[in-house]
């Protein structure tokens, strides 16, 4: 890095010495042509002055010394030709017809064109070798990398890399924005800055991987941070927050900590969190069911309900092998000090599912089993209306006939103007519970949220494996946006709605901006290290069946009605009678009995009056700029919807 201040100097010693040696030779050699003769090479001198300072004034007013020859294009090398031909014909009008030189004019032609070859050559050599070595120390098993942060975290990283004689990295250089950083060394790794200038600094640098190592950064800052990372073919990695790593016992751990980005790291906002007291309050020493709860959202609400500490923890779950699994990760992290029972079984079973209530006698239910994927249900809709529909009906009769205290429904924003089937049927769950307001001592809520990365059958996952594999990654459509939170996030909505006092009210949750699918798939390339529609192509599918452009989280008509949590909003809907209810039911065990889709959508959309076909829903929104619409309710603006 030391050399990297004197690269004009070096490149100007190199053209001087080749042009220096070629006019020598020429000089020498070619005693016939240059018309002076074979006198001595002292009389080469002076029009070697003239011809050096010619082209060093003439390229520097073109500035061919400022570029960075190991990325040099057509545009540099054309430069540098013209700056070539400026400074030769310079120096024939001063050496020539000014000077009256001797020299003749096929000699000096002959020493410009055979020096700028020389130059050429020169600089395209450099360029080859730089691209060799970085490729060669990339695959050699010491990776050179550049640390970003050269706070406590990445002095502690470049430590542990050091002391490490098995570890294969090699620390080129720390980026930081601090002055009083900058141009120093830390452990002889110099640092360099500010961060904003990291791809201009890198690009003269063997670096094939970046590590961001600012673990107290705030998001907005980070996000900035990982686009400017995204701008180079590095693959970039990070350290998790603060908190994370003082739960991994950072310090000892720190490299182990380092991890690839997350794509919620790119949405630039601070991660939603919760009042952990009052889920604890409503939790501790009761009886909780978790039905689903090998899924995603599932597994994720029992992990933190095991934390505060339940009486007992029921989770049922019609998939033995992801139930397993979280039985598994429970019982190592609690043992015996978590009471624990696995159910295998459906929602379906009536019988089944009475007797399970019968049996534990739970306080709280949380029931998110559900089919939840678009394009499956659109071709199977019958069972989405067993299992989300009539799997509901079962589950909350059993909760009001067996006295449970609170009944948590996991909704979705796909249930507020549905255009599939999935999400009509999630809004004849919520219909459900409304039937069950003032007539049940049960507490029946909805909560309703966006899309969760990284959870089973999303986008992430899909993209991750796509890139892993040299692509495509294929985006239903490009102008697609989607309000997307985190596991964790959703799973605390949950409890947090779900200690709040109210009963057959549907919770949704302020997520911020949308975020435009195809950002999320060219974001995650670039910080693989590779270049989005280059080396990874990204193509567009089609929408699938009953799939629209955007989403959104209120059903617009109805009024909006802020809680003590500032993140979560209530929307009050109109009561359902029983009697309505049954009458929805009947009518759509009767189109399922019939076995057609055609009866059984027609049915979908006689119960929910605000189901539409989503060409109707997407035509009309072709035109729409998503980044300018809002959507508010009562005056509370709760983000856009596309």
């Amino acid at each position: 890095m030391k050399l990297q201040r004197f690269r004009r100097e070096i490149v100007f010693i190199m053209d001087l010495f080749i042009t220096t040696i070629v006019c020598s030779i020429l000089f020498l050699g070619m005693p016939e042509s240059n018309g002076i003769g074979s006198g001595s090479l002292h009389l080469l001198f002076p029009h070697l002055v003239v011809l050096v300072a010619c082209g060093t004034i003439s390229q520097y007013f073109l500035k061919t010394y400022d570029s960075l020859w190991r990325y040099a294009e057509s545009k540099e090398y054309l430069t540098l030709l013209m700056a070539g031909i400026t400074g030769y014909s310079a120096f024939v009008i001063i050496d020539h017809y000014i000077l009256s030189s001797k020299i003749s004019l096929l000699f000096s032609l002959a020493a410009f064109s055979i020096s700028l070859l020389g130059m050429l050559l020169m600089r395209l050599t450099y360029r080859q070798f730089r691209k060799y070595m970085k490729t060669k120390n990339c695959n050699n098993g010491r990776v050179p990398i550049a640390i970003v942060g050269a706070g406590d975290a990445g002095v502690r990283l470049l430590e542990e890399i050091m002391n490490d004689p098995d570890n294969r990295y090699k620390p080129i250089c720390f980026i930081d924005d601090s002055i009083e950083k900058i141009g120093k060394y830390i452990h002889k790794i110099e640092v360099l800055g500010p961060i904003k200038n990291m791809p201009e600094i890198l690009k003269d640098t063997p670096v094939c991987e970046i590590i961001v190592a600012m673990p107290s950064v705030i998001p907005d800052r980070k996000k900035e941070i990982l686009e400017i990372c995204s701008t180079l073919k590095c693959k970039v990695r990070t350290l998790p927050d603060t908190l994370k790593l003082l739960e991994n016992d950072g310090p000892k751990k720190l490299w182990k900590s380092v991890r690839d980005v997350q794509i919620e790291e790119l949405l630039g906002r601070e991660p939603i969190t919760f009042d952990t007291k009052e889920v604890k309050q409503f939790l501790q020493n009761k009886v909780v069911m978790v039905t689903g709860g090998g899924g995603s959202i599932g597994s994720e609400l029992c992990r933190q309900i095991a934390k505060v500490k339940p009486k007992t923890l029921i989770i049922l779950d019609i998939y033995e092998n992801n139930a397993y699994d979280i039985q598994q990760e429970l019982r190592y992290l609690y043992g015996d000090k978590l009471d624990l029972h696995i159910e295998i079984a459906s929602v379906r079973d009536v019988i089944k599912v009475n007797r399970l209530f019968e049996r534990y006698c739970p306080n709280v239910v949380f029931h998110a089993a559900a089919h939840k994927h678009v394009p499956l249900m659109e071709d199977c809709p019958e069972e989405a209306i067993k299992n989300n529909i009539f799997g509901t009906y079962n589950i909350v009769q059993a909760a009001d006939k067996y006295g449970v205290e609170k009944f948590v429904l996991i909704s979705t924003d796909k249930a507020v103007n549905p255009t599939n089937i999935m999400g009509a049927s999630k809004r004849v769950c919520e219909m459900i519970l409304q039937s069950m307001k003032k007539v049940s001592r049960t507490e029946f809520v909805a909560v309703r949220f966006g899309n969760v990365l990284g959870s089973n059958g999303s986008v992430i996952p899909l993209f991750k494996k796509q890139i892993e594999n040299g692509g495509p990654v294929t985006v239903t459509d490009k102008r697609i946006v989607r309000f997307f939170m985190t596991i964790a996030e959703a799973a605390q909505l949950v409890l947090q709605a779900g200690s709040m006092a109210n009963s057959a009210e549907v919770y949704v949750l302020d997520m911020g901006q949308p975020v435009k699918i195809l950002d999320l798939a060219e974001n995650l390339i670039k910080l693989s290290g590779k270049n989005p529609y280059t080396d990874i192509p990204i193509i567009e599918t089609g929408l699938r069946p009953g799939e629209k452009l955007y989403e959104e989280l209120l059903m617009k008509s109805e009024e909006l009605v802020a809680t003590s949590n500032h993140k979560i909003y209530i929307e009050r809907q109109k009561e359902i009678s029983r009697g309505e209810l049954d009458t929805k039911l009947g009518i759509l065990k009767e189109a399922i009995e019939t076995e057609s889709l055609v009866h059984i959508k027609k049915a979908m959309k006689s119960v929910v009056s605000t189901y539409r076909d989503p060409e109707e829903v997407n035509n009309k929104s072709v035109d729409l700029d998503y980044s300018d619409i809002e959507v508010e309710v009562n005056g509370l603006a709760m983000g856009n919807v596309g």
